[in-house]
């Protein structure tokens, strides 16, 4: 069962309240996301850290539900 970019989008605010977050369905099935999310508290951290903090937020869904997704992480200053 695949993911929907709204489900994607309210598990990353979740955890990053203060994030904006763009979303894209790269493959128009569903399966293939791009993601932007610019957040401050991805401030002072490596970007390890930060792809570490969005991938948590989606709770073990990522390769299961949600396939692929492509992530830039941005600090919001």
């Amino acid at each position: 069962m695949a993911m929907n970019i709204g489900e994607i989008e309210v598990l990353i605010k979740e955890a990053i309240p203060d994030a904006t977050i763009n979303i894209q369905d790269l493959a128009g099935d569903g399966n293939h996301y791009s993601a932007t999310i610019v957040s401050s508290t991805f401030v002072g951290k490596s970007k390890i850290e930060q792809h570490k903090i969005v991938y948590n937020s989606l709770k073990g869904k990522m390769g299961n539900e949600l396939h692929a997704l492509a992530i830039t992480t941005k600090e919001k200053k």
